[in-house]
């Protein structure tokens, strides 16, 4: 199993998207929203994801994709 936390930045374009929904539907991931602060023209958010290495890599790959800024603050694997 392996643990990252992540920060998300969005600007007013990436906002209204539905990110948290898309990774808690697509990856086999718990996620947990630790900080957030979201308004109509900026949001940023600190997550923490859980759960198998390969998803936790593939879920974190896909949110670089999103053009949302991504920032890994931790990682942890455990076995």
């Amino acid at each position: 199993m392996a643990s990252v936390d992540i920060n998300l930045t969005a600007g007013k374009s990436h906002v209204g998207e539905p990110w948290i929904w898309r990774l808690s539907r697509e990856f086999n991931v718990k996620l947990t929203i630790k900080k957030a602060n979201i308004d109509g023209d900026f949001g940023w958010m600190q997550i923490e994801l859980d759960g198998p290495v390969e998803e936790v890599q593939r879920a974190t790959a896909w949110l670089m994709t999103t053009g949302l800024h991504v920032e890994a603050l931790s990682r942890a694997v455990g076995a």
